[in-house]
């Protein structure tokens, strides 16, 4: 029993417990309420403000917010119906404004999203308790909105309502937890059969799979987006084409400037419809125009029954002309929109044959693409037509599976070749861009290259030797003794027995005095007496021996050469060895350009250091206690 009661939770505890997983569901139940009430609040001012501002109102007010009520109704696809008509038959009212629809589906996906942001002191709900918390608080002001409307000028069928009101809010919902949780990978259904199931973990499911139905996606959705916005494109073409008829059934339809701003508002709420029907124009299949009439490139075959509206006003009469098969221009750039966004992740730009996807795939991934196209644009069809009335009027807008096997056709038919052909021109095979050819260079004699290694031993400027002139802003002891100027004071000849390090007699400046002018003289790859010429003339010791000369002058040649004939203005970047740094010359010069700088305050170069003292018997290396007693007696 002691047990038991050291190991159980305090009931303080549970209950505090309880409470906070109460609070978070009952806080996300009045989120999808707060939700559903603002969107129908947003309509039902819009409606008491036309209501007010007319002058002749047909009802009070509880009758313009029931028909509020209903138009929030209509905007999750639910059917309404007119029950007073001239003819006495109930007249049913289905299509849907899609501007409409996309209300309250942002609010669900807005409140399902926020109620799985983590709470301090409460615990955070599973992502299907947000979808059912949010939808069932949701559908209870949906419910309340059906009754409502029930006695009003639009009425909603309750079982009807019952079946389409909660598709809208629980698709929004679960996308709005399905964000909220990071956009995760969606695992495999489990009633899937197993060889079903092995089949898609080897191909979409897979990393490979799933990157190819991603892009699939983005190029089936751009395809759509641009059917949809050529669909627009049309109808604003048609409506210029047709302004008279579209202002006068504008006019017609209301008098007052509260009506004609309900009239105008209800057209910019069916934008998105009538460009989801040119679309459906522009594909082949067209819209229908009542039960006996349809409207296509080809022509409006039948005799249609449109009421007055200015947006049907611009719907095409008579037979097809040029003009009107200049639609088909629509859907062909939606195939090859999905053709670019495959290969621009199948093979990008510059990319290698191993590199990029295959043809299959690319094929595979273009066609997968069409398919998604044409299902975006057949659920589309479906939601932007629906009756208008009964009779003639049953019939209006796209026919879903037409237009979805018309966009199918379309982007399969120029998407996957168009794919095919641009993945070949983007792996074709680039040659390099010729070089530029160099220009031979005038061969110089021996007897020319001895003159010009005289000319450079006589101090004259590095111009006159084929080397660039030393910039301005180099230091005076970086410059080489061949490139300084006749009045700059030298520091003296640079030999070996002055403490500067030579290689093969010639000191490492002077090396490459000589590689610089063999390089500007075009004498790369010379012979050792020429360069072995300039060197010695240079103002080096007549020590210097030819083969080291010849070296270092072969060898800045060739480099400094072939870099000058593609580049005439390379000039060699003065770099000296750390040795030449610390050589006695170097030090004197650095040492002379300081005491001028400083005005006279610094002394002269100092003298050469005496001996250094003895070093002590015990660091020498090697010593013993025998050297400090040369007697060897012990003391």
């Amino acid at each position: 029993m002691t047990q038991l009661t050291e190991h159980s939770a305090p009931l303080s505890s549970a209950a505090a417990l309880e409470r906070g997983r109460a609070a978070t569901f009952t806080s996300a139940v009045l989120r999808g309420a707060f939700a559903a009430g603002l969107g129908l609040g947003a309509i039902a001012v819009l409606v008491m403000a036309m209501w007010i501002t007319s002058p002749f109102p047909d009802s009070g007010a509880g009758g313009a917010l029931r028909i509020a009520a209903g138009l929030w109704l209509l905007g999750h696809g639910v059917e309404l119906v007119r029950p007073d008509t001239l003819s006495g038959t109930p007249a049913p009212i289905g299509v849907v404004p899609l501007l409409l629809m996309g209300l309250p589906a942002w609010l669900a996906y807005r409140a399902a999203r926020d109620a799985l942001e983590p709470d301090e002191g409460r615990p955070q709900l599973t992502g299907l308790g947000a979808v059912c918390t949010v939808s069932g608080g949701y559908l209870l002001v949906g419910a309340s909105a059906v009754l409502y409307v029930g006695d009003g000028a639009l009425t909603a069928h309750p079982l009807r309502a019952a079946l389409t009101l909660p598709v809208l809010t629980v698709l929004s919902a679960a996308a709005g937890a399905w964000t909220a949780h990071g956009c995760p990978r969606l695992p495999l259904p489990q009633g899937l059969p197993g060889a079903v199931r092995r089949a898609l973990a080897r191909t979409f499911w897979a990393p490979a799979g799933r990157r190819r139905v991603a892009v699939a996606g983005r190029s089936g959705a751009a395809a759509c987006l641009l059917l949809v916005g050529g669909g627009a494109l049309l109808v604003g073409a048609s409506l210029v084409w047709h302004g008279d008829p579209a202002h006068t059934s504008f006019v017609q339809l209301a008098g007052d400037w509260s009506g004609r701003v309900a009239v105008l508002l209800l057209g910019l709420a069916l934008v998105p419809n009538a460009a989801v029907w040119g679309a459906a124009y522009g594909l082949g299949p067209g819209f229908a125009l009542g039960t006996t009439a349809t409207a296509t490139p080809l022509g409006v075959v039948g005799t249609p029954a449109l009421p007055s509206f200015p947006l049907l006003a611009a719907v095409p009469d008579g037979p097809g002309t040029p003009l009107n098969w200049a639609a088909a221009g629509v859907p062909a750039v939606a195939g090859l929109a999905v053709a670019w966004f495959t290969v621009r992740v199948a093979a990008p730009p510059f990319a290698l044959r191993e590199e990029a996807w295959s043809a299959r795939g690319t094929a595979l991934t273009a066609a997968l693409g069409g398919v998604v196209c044409a299902g975006l644009t057949a659920v589309l069809a479906g939601l932007a037509g629906g009756p208008l009335g009964s009779g003639r009027l049953a019939a209006f807008g796209p026919v879903w599976w037409l237009t979805g096997a018309a966009a199918l056709a379309w982007t399969v038919a120029l998407g996957v070749p168009a794919a095919l052909l641009l993945r070949l021109w983007r792996l074709r095979e680039r040659r390099p861009k010729d070089l530029p050819t160099a220009e031979p260079l005038p061969a110089t004699g021996a007897g020319e290259r001895t003159a010009t290694a005289t000319t450079t031993g006589a101090g004259s400027g590095g111009a006159e030797s084929g080397a660039p002139e030393g910039a301005w802003w180099r230091a005076p002891w970086r410059r080489p003794a061949g490139r300084r100027g006749a009045g700059a004071a030298a520091p003296g000849p640079r030999a070996a027995s002055e403490g500067g390090e030579a290689i093969g007699g010639l000191d490492i400046l002077d090396a490459l005095d000589a590689a610089e002018a063999g390089a500007g003289a075009g004498a790369g790859g010379t012979t050792g007496a020429g360069a072995g010429g300039t060197s010695g003339t240079g103002g080096t010791s007549g020590a210097g021996g030819t083969g080291g000369t010849s070296g270092a002058g072969g060898t800045g040649g060739t480099g400094a050469g072939a870099k000058e004939a593609f580049d005439p203005d390379f000039e060699p970047y003065d770099f000296l060895p750390a040795e030449s740094w610390h050589e006695r010359g170097a030090r004197e010069a650095r040492w002379a350009a300081f005491k001028e700088a400083s005005g006279g305050l610094m002394a002269d170069f100092p003298a050469t250091p005496g001996p250094l003292a003895p070093e002590p018997p015990s660091l020498r290396k090697g010593g013993s206690d025998t050297d400090e007693n040369p007697g060897g007696t012990t003391p």
